[in-house]
């Protein structure tokens, strides 16, 4: 089970027309924007990552909005692990486990789970907020990110676990934007 006081969410490459070309980019939006504000609830670090954002553009606004009071980290690598500013911002979260959500599933994603992993992160897909142009690349990826020791999960899953009970103000919040 994961805690909150040591578990950091990753948002990965939610950009511009790409982002506007993903399977399912509707229902994706909604877990995106839930999962981010669900993590501002329980207060839990956000490392929010751009692919070359000159080229590809902004984030969405269902993510980029509840994110203001930060910037994106910009990277020309497909592993966000390759960017030294990546590696020190997750570092400096001092967490252990690790959420993960964007885009594309079996590219970026994929490439800095598999190198999350390798340096001793607990990595957790939430899949319901990953995503490809093609079913099929995600659900690749999907399968091999668990391969790899990655564990998957899902938005209103993962919220709940890190709530772990069922009272407080926080737990109104939460229900509040998974309803």
């Amino acid at each position: 089970m994961l805690d909150a006081a040591n578990t950091a969410l990753v948002i990965i490459d939610v950009q511009g027309k790409l982002a506007q070309i993903m399977d399912q980019k509707d229902a994706l939006f909604q877990n995106l924007e839930t999962l981010v504000k669900g993590a501002k609830i329980l207060e839990l670090p956000v490392v929010w990552v751009e692919q070359i954002p000159h080229k590809l553009g902004p984030t969405i606004p269902q993510i980029a909005d509840s994110l203001q009071d930060q910037q994106p980290i910009t990277k020309n690598s497909f592993s966000c692990y390759r960017s030294e500013e990546f590696i020190s911002a997750l570092e400096a979260t001092g967490c252990k486990n690790v959420i993960v959500a964007g885009i594309e599933a079996h590219i970026c994603v994929y490439q800095t789970v598999r190198q999350m992993l390798d340096a001793g992160y607990h990595v957790e897909v939430i899949s319901d907020a990953v995503s490809s142009r093609h079913p099929l690349n995600r659900e690749v990826a999907l399968n091999k990110m668990q391969q790899a020791g990655a564990e998957l999960s899902c938005t209103e899953m993962i919220l709940f676990e890190l709530q772990a009970v069922a009272e407080g103000d926080r737990f109104k919040q939460i229900l509040s934007i998974v309803k």
